[in-house]
């Protein structure tokens, strides 16, 4: 579905995909989601295409996550699993694209952002950019298994666990540390730094590329659990009374008051 708020520019073999929606940091729309969905599709069968760079608009955010409006809705435990359901299909899509993808960037990368982030090979930040998944003090909610399974690839279950019980955001220099990215620079090398790496995959040979991809995919995915086995946390979050007070204290712009409940 065509969307200003994700667009797609060529050069040579390398292919840029920017989120467009600078307003709200690039929180990301059903329309954006499945923007993103058609682009994989697209770029991946255009032998012309080596490497996709996947950045945000404005310098102050990758993405944001979700626009939370989308959630005002959710009432029932079908809602929140079949949420998490549609986000992996999206990240796994990414995730599988036959091609490198790199994530170039600068600012705020939270939430669906961070997952999207994950999924991609390489991660180039500038030293301004925060990381995070701040579910715990923001909307009570929970990741899928598969998005838990590909931070726990990245960062190990100490990180992991510090940055999902604390809801904070890691420092591009922590991040680094902990392996969720290959590289910190400046903002005003990111250009050229990403550049470089995309220009020295694209003149490699892509079939080596496209196999040590899939095989460290394969690799990872038969490590995973089921998403079935995850259901019923997602269940537990999405429809506590928690929940529905986040996205309305989100919405507030106030601290939400947690019960438990």
């Amino acid at each position: 579905m065509p969307t200003p708020h994700v667009v797609l520019h060529r050069d040579g073999p390398i292919a840029t995909v920017t989120f467009n929606r600078p307003e709200a940091r690039n929180a990301m729309t059903w329309p954006m989601y499945d923007a993103l969905v058609e682009f994989c599709g697209a770029l991946e069968s255009d032998a012309a295409v080596r490497v996709i760079v996947l950045r945000g608009a404005g310098g102050k955010a990758f993405v944001a996550g979700t626009d939370i409006g989308q959630f005002r809705t959710f009432r029932t435990e079908k809602d929140g699993v079949a949420y998490e359901h549609r986000i992996d299909a999206v990240v796994d899509r990414l995730e599988r694209v036959a091609k490198p993808t790199i994530a170039a960037i600068d600012g705020v990368t939270t939430g669906g952002g961070c997952a999207l982030a994950a999924a991609c090979d390489l991660r180039v930040c500038t030293s301004r950019s925060r990381f995070g998944v701040p579910i715990a003090r923001t909307l009570g909610n929970c990741l899928s298994a598969a998005n838990h399974a590909r931070f726990l690839d990245l960062i190990g279950p100490a990180r992991l666990k510090e940055m999902l019980y604390t809801g904070r955001l890691f420092s591009a220099e922590e991040a680094a540390a902990a392996g969720l990215v290959n590289r910190v620079v400046e903002p005003h090398d990111l250009d050229t730094v990403v550049g470089e790496y995309a220009e020295t995959m694209a003149a490699n040979a892509p079939l080596t590329i496209r196999a040590s991809k899939e095989m460290i995919r394969r690799v990872q995915s038969h490590r995973r659990i089921e998403a079935r086995l995850g259901r019923d946390l997602i269940v537990s979050c999405y429809t506590s009374a928690d929940f529905r007070e986040g996205v309305q204290a989100f919405l507030d712009k106030r601290p939400p008051r947690w019960t438990g409940q």
